[in-house]
């Protein structure tokens, strides 16, 4: 399923920039 894929990226992007960016939290 591309959408399990596309949620998976996402979600993972999101995880990064959170790390990336944890002052934003």
């Amino acid at each position: 399923m591309k959408l399990l894929l596309i949620v998976s990226v996402v979600v993972f992007g999101y995880m990064c920039y959170v790390l990336l960016k944890p002052e934003k939290f």
